[in-house]
């Protein structure tokens, strides 16, 4: 399977149609018809539905999709990484990083790094981190900033100072914003938004100790933004890292800490044994050198 013939597959997959592909290709429509169907007879699947107006995908070209764009983000990648010099430091850095506390400490760190290697550019990723650690595995991203609990064998890694406390949000009218704190059994019965993370709802279980059992929970939510919006409009509680909760607006959400406290720490962490462009291990370099003397 040529990179080649990916490139001109997720052509028609974005045109719908071979005629009008083969026209942003420039090529005749009988040579991206050919080499579609050459590719269809190697891998031994039809990919294409192909109606009188638009190609639709079956399920195997739906898949196909799917691994031909991640393919080609690391080829284009990997050739920007090995274009680059050491003389005259260039490219980009890809970090993940969830809605957490310590995304505060990028700024300066990007900051001190852009002052010494200006032509670097930088990519941001919001995801879990979960999906973050995936993505790094892919080559699809160097860096990761994880909320741990998280498995961390294969990667070297920062464990960072900064604490991630666990706050619940409701609506700012609500009965438990006369509260400090919330307790485990004022969240008894109420409905809730937790995290989608496994490793995270077992911390939390943890926390709500016997109240677990009697929970009601409503939804799972990955990040915490969209749960907000759940619990603006009073559909639930929800469970979530402060991180993000600052930047929100107080007259729609309001916020209070778990009592006990529950708080989580965070790592910035890259793949051990991984080959990375120059600027990114100058910029690991750098990162190890400003959290250490932060």
């Amino acid at each position: 399977m040529e990179i080649r013939v990916l490139r001109y597959f997720l052509t028609v997959v974005r045109e719908e149609s071979i005629t009008k592909a083969s026209e942003v290709l420039h090529i005749t429509q009988p040579t991206l018809s050919r080499q579609l169907a050459q590719m269809e007879e190697e891998i031994g699947v039809k990919l294409f539905d192909r109606g009188t107006r638009k190609i639709r995908l079956t399920n195997e070209g739906i898949l196909l999709r799917r691994r031909a764009e991640e393919i080609l983000q690391l080829v284009d990648k990997t050739e920007k990484e090995l274009v680059e010099q050491e003389e005259q430091v260039e490219g980009r850095v890809s970090i993940g990083c969830g809605e957490i506390a310590s995304v505060q400490l990028l700024p300066k760190l990007i900051q001190n790094f852009h002052q010494k290697y200006p032509l670097v550019t930088f990519d941001l990723f919001t995801a879990t981190a979960d999906l973050v650690r995936e993505q790094m595995d892919k080559g699809l991203l160097d860096l990761g900033l994880l909320l741990e609990p998280i498995e961390m064998g294969k990667y070297d890694f920062i464990r960072l100072d900064m604490k991630e406390r666990w706050v619940v949000l409701m609506p700012p009218d609500d009965p438990l914003v006369a509260k400090e704190s919330v307790t485990a059994g004022d969240l008894t019965r109420r409905p809730l938004i937790l995290p989608r993370r496994m490793q995270v709802q077992s911390e939390l279980a943890s926390w709500f100790g016997n109240y677990y059992k009697n929970l009601n929970v409503l939804f799972t939510s990955n990040l915490s933004t969209n749960g907000a919006v759940m619990v603006s409009q009073g559909l639930a509680y929800s469970l979530v890292i402060e991180g993000a909760v600052p930047f929100w607006d107080s007259s729609k959400i309001a916020c209070r800490p778990l009592y006990p406290s529950l708080t989580a720490t965070s790592v910035l962490a890259w793949k051990r044994e991984q080959p990375f462009s120059l600027a990114v291990t100058k910029f690991v370099e750098c990162a190890k050198y400003f959290l250490d003397h932060a």
